[in-house]
């Protein structure tokens, strides 16, 4: 009896030692805690064997740490093709209660990031100048030129990306709703107000009644109040996601407007109620949100509502020609 329960103790000893996510602790609580554990299960330093399979799904979700903040269980197997099960086994091994306590890993450490962005952003430029100024060589190169230059660089990547996952099926779609819809209103606060305006005088160039959706300031209710179903709305932000133009993203659909969406990723919650979602990155040393990628994506889409307009639109610029002379000569 008593060798019985001895090995029934070790067996159990074991099973601990196997699920053990990490021979120092607990399961990591962070997203950089969880990258290491990663690595050091690939180099077999954990004393956690996951095998193959296991480790390669775990390594995709890290490569998406927003989408699993915010993506249900089923909806993170269906992208990554594996069972629901998949995932809470996996949660589990790494030493998890189950998937919502290794999903809210990822929801705490997006969150962090929101509340801390701009500062991050500031704290990465301020570390970079110190380190160039450490390590500096006479290369010839001028740090101020250095700034912009590396700045430009980063934007090509960003283009590079959102490039690479363009739908031409979604870019049909939103440059016939913005050419054919009877109103179209646009819509981005704080930085993505530019954006916004760049993306209205654009459209007002080749097609009527486009506008801001609160272009007064009278409130968004208000904007939304002068449309019908079948209207265009276009909603920009990225994160960290300004609510009130989530929310009036989801108040526009559900009134019948069709939504346009410009942001930065799957885990928007600009895109759940869009019916074209364009995902363009902005990573970059700039101290905020960088907008070179999204004045070209703007400046592609807006091309193609013209071409799409045909006729219609050199006629609108060919009106709006003649009224800039007349006020020119008066």
């Amino acid at each position: 009896m008593d060798t019985d329960k001895r090995k029934t103790r070790r067996t159990a000893a074991n099973n601990d030692e196997a699920r053990a996510p990490d021979t120092f602790g607990a399961a990591p609580r962070s997203v950089d805690g969880l990258r290491e554990l990663a690595v050091r299960i690939g180099r077999d330093e954990a004393g956690l064997s996951l095998g193959g399979k296991a480790h390669t799904v775990l390594a995709r979700l890290l490569e998406r740490p927003e989408e699993v903040a915010v993506r249900t269980i089923t909806d993170l197997a269906t992208a990554l093709d594996v069972n629901a099960s998949t995932l809470t086994r996996l949660s589990t091994k790494l030493g998890y209660a189950g998937f919502a306590d290794f999903q809210s890993v990822f929801r705490d450490s997006l969150a962090q990031r929101h509340r801390h962005f701009y500062t991050h952003q500031a704290e990465r430029l301020v570390t970079h100048k110190k380190a160039r100024a450490r390590t500096r060589v006479d290369d010839g190169a001028s740090p101020e030129v250095e700034v912009v230059a590396k700045l430009a660089r980063e934007s090509i990547g960003n283009v590079e990306t959102f490039l690479a996952r363009l739908s031409a099926a979604d870019l049909r779609g939103a440059a016939a709703l913005l050419a054919d819809a009877p109103r179209v209103r646009v819509h981005g606060v704080r930085q993505f107000s530019a954006l916004a305006g760049f993306l209205c005088y654009g459209l007002g160039m080749i097609r009527t009644d486009v506008a801001l959706l609160d272009a007064q300031g009278i409130g968004v209710a208000q904007g939304l109040a002068h449309l019908q179903p079948g209207d265009v709305v276009v909603v920009s932000s990225v994160a960290p996601y300004t609510r009130s133009v989530a929310e009036a993203a989801v108040v526009a659909a559900g009134a019948g407007m069709t939504v346009i969406a410009i942001t930065d990723t799957l885990a928007s919650p600009l895109v759940p109620p869009a019916r074209h979602a364009f995902l363009i990155p902005h990573e970059s040393s700039f101290f905020s949100n960088s907008m070179g990628a999204y004045l070209i994506f703007c400046e592609g889409l807006l091309n193609l509502v013209a071409a799409h307009l045909g006729k219609r639109g050199l006629q609108a610029l060919s009106r709006r020609e003649r009224l800039i002379t007349a006020l020119e000569r008066d």
